[in-house]
């Protein structure tokens, strides 16, 4: 009996130093090995360099997030003002000069950039043509490529076809586009061919389609849809300009004296 109390005893004492020394083992965390965050090299600091840290007064020489923010901006700015002194001169070196377009090549190509990244709008390419610049045989060949183009000529320039608006309208315009093919000079070389096949359909004189009116639904609708008033009384046809009003209206133009 009194060997088993001693026993008890002396295992009593090696729980109690157990719990009372300093533990040398990692403690068991629930936390996965994915979510624990490695500590980087830089925010190791020793006990002396925290306590200095903690020691440190705060001296009002610090602005706040607002102003770094600021500052941040700042510098963004100063980044492109750098660019545009020191590397936009050396974009002389690829200057050419513009040389107008004659009447060989008519077509108005246009195309989308979005400064070299990846966009599904980027391989598409419409073609814009005056029809008074195709070579059309007569008045029935301009009648009939209105009839064959369809919704795809208007007789406004389209807005975004590169067109000055000062130009006279003439006869209107065809815009053909494609974005069906993977590569933009695919588009471009079956958007050139259907004009092609146009022209050469129009200039076909075994039918030249004379008794069959032009339908501008798909133009009144437009100016209907962009609630301008377009589509009152044949505004759409008749583009008012400074040209309609009489001279007697409009105002004379005085040199000031120096």
């Amino acid at each position: 009996m009194t060997s088993q109390v001693s026993r008890l005893g002396q295992t009593l004492r090696r729980s109690l130093c157990a719990s009372l020394a300093p533990r040398q083992t990692r403690t068991f965390s629930a936390t996965t090995s994915a979510l624990a965050r490695r500590p980087r090299t830089e925010e190791k600091l020793t006990s002396d360099q925290a306590f200095d840290l903690l020691d440190d007064e705060f001296d009002d020489d610090d602005t706040s997030s607002a102003g770094h923010i600021m500052l941040r901006e700042q510098r963004q700015v100063l980044h492109y003002m750098r660019l545009i002194e020191h590397e936009m001169p050396k974009l002389v070196a690829y200057r050419k000069p513009f040389v107008p377009p004659t009447e060989a090549t008519p077509l108005i190509v246009r195309s989308l950039d979005y400064a070299g990244e990846e966009h599904p709008a980027t391989i598409k390419r419409a073609v814009v043509v005056a029809v008074d610049q195709l070579p059309l045989r007569d008045e029935d060949a301009i009648h009939k490529i209105k009839l064959l183009a369809g919704p795809r000529w208007t007789p406004n320039p389209p807005a975004d076809a590169g067109v000055n608006g000062l130009e006279t309208w003439g006869n209107g315009y065809i815009k053909i586009s494609c974005e069906d093919f993977p590569q933009p000079s695919m588009n471009l070389k079956w958007a050139s061919d259907t004009l092609d096949t146009l022209l050469a359909e129009a200039n076909n004189t075994r039918d030249r389609f004379r008794d069959v009116p032009l339908d501008e639904r798909h133009v009144d609708s437009k100016a209907q849809k962009a609630k301008r008033g377009d589509h009152i009384r044949g505004r759409t046809h008749n583009r008012v300009s400074i040209l309609d009003f009489p001279k007697e209206w409009l105002p004379t133009r005085t040199l000031r004296s120096s």
